[in-house]
């Protein structure tokens, strides 16, 4: 029964057979990927090895843990849960510009906390799932008519808004991105008209990007939208892209193993995917794909099947951050997109970016068993 609480559950013998394997599967396969990844990567010069891999490892059975919690707790209570997470990550990101600890001289971006015992932690990975469950309870709302339309437009505004102009004053430009993504997405699935939804997208790009693209964007990352369009501008900032390419192109069907490596910066993060071809070959992406895009179809159904709108929503706007993080992740590692800070979702070094992952997988989860147990 959907009010049975997560006491009730657990003790329910049927319990594992309301778990969705056809979800954790994919993704503890795409984990061992990455985790294998990394091992080859993180041992070939980086003096914290292995250290550094026993934290990934742990970040891993961490959101395991974090995954299982979340599956004992009561469907009814993600509304509440899901801003929550809102508030929490809200006052961690007013308090990134505050709290004296700055690693833009590192990543161009000051978007890091220093927290006791924790150590680095992102607010806005946090906050990607705090806006999507809010967002799925004012969409319902607004789908059930308990709010007027202009209300529930102004109540998303002050909802988006503070979290959008911190993140993107830090600035965060690629997790602005992924919130955009995922705010249209649910806009999407809500039923508005195409051609209003083709309207009001045209009108963003026409007078939005001029805008960022003056008045936003740094040289820095101009430079790495340029060579996309008129390849040859700044052979110093193609330079990644090269090596990233040489390396996918180095794996070969099975991977290369003739013992050299070829040299990509920050390949346990942002080119993780050319990491993975090199050391998997065309078999160990291949997998990779067919794995996420297995899980984000299957989170298309729960989301569909879901007993109530919110959690459609919320599973909606789940699905496409992780879907516009594989996308741009894999897309910039081959050169078809810009290259951004985005981290390939369970597969990137970091520890922040795993427990969020697990985070998102548990909610979708928690959702997905509710259906079994109606």
């Amino acid at each position: 029964m959907p009010g049975k609480s997560g006491i009730e559950r657990l003790r329910n013998t049927q319990y594992f057979r309301k778990v969705d394997y056809y979800l954790i599967v994919p993704i503890f396969l795409i984990t061992v990927i990455g985790l294998y990844v990394l091992n080859q990567v993180l041992k070939d010069g980086y003096e914290a090895y292995p250290n550094n891999l026993y934290r990934q490892i742990g970040a891993a059975v961490i959101g395991m843990v974090i995954t299982a919690f979340l599956c004992a707790m009561d469907t009814q209570i993600l509304r509440v849960f899901g801003w929550v997470v809102y508030g929490v990550s809200l006052f961690l990101l007013i308090l990134v510009p505050i709290d004296g600890y700055d690693l833009s001289w590192k990543w161009g971006a000051d978007s890091w906390l220093n927290l006791p015992v924790i150590g680095n932690v992102q607010p806005s990975e946090l906050m990607k799932i705090g806006l999507a469950m809010a967002a799925g309870d004012i969409f319902e709302r607004i789908h059930q008519k308990q709010v007027t339309v202009l209300k529930g437009i102004g109540l998303l505004a002050l909802t988006y808004g503070p979290p959008m102009l911190l993140i993107l004053s830090q600035p965060d430009f690629g997790t602005g991105m992924v919130i955009v993504a995922s705010f249209v997405c649910i806009v999407f699935v809500l039923g508005l008209k195409y051609r209003y939804f083709l309207l009001a997208t045209s009108g963003i790009i026409v007078i939005g990007l001029p805008l960022v693209w003056n008045f936003y964007l740094k040289d820095y990352q101009k430079k790495r939208i340029l060579p996309l369009i008129f390849e040859g501008t700044d052979p110093k900032g193609e330079w990644n892209l090269i090596q990233s390419k040489a390396a996918i192109a180095s794996g070969g069907l099975t991977g290369n193993h003739t013992g050299v490596i070829v040299t990509v910066p920050v390949k346990e993060s942002d080119f993780i995917y050319s990491a993975t071809s090199e050391h998997l070959g065309f078999i160990g992406t291949t997998a990779l794909i067919v794995l996420a895009f297995f899980f984000l179809c299957r989170c298309l159904y729960v989301a569909a099947k879901a007993s109530r709108p919110a959690y459609s929503y919320m599973i909606v706007g789940l699905t496409a951050s992780f879907a516009f993080h594989y996308i741009e992740n894999m897309g910039m590692a081959v050169g078809l997109l810009p290259i951004t800070g985005i981290p390939l979702p369970f597969v990137s070094y970091g520890g922040t970016a795993m427990l969020v992952n697990f985070i998102s997988f548990g909610i979708i989860l928690n959702i997905s068993m509710e259906l079994k147990s109606n």
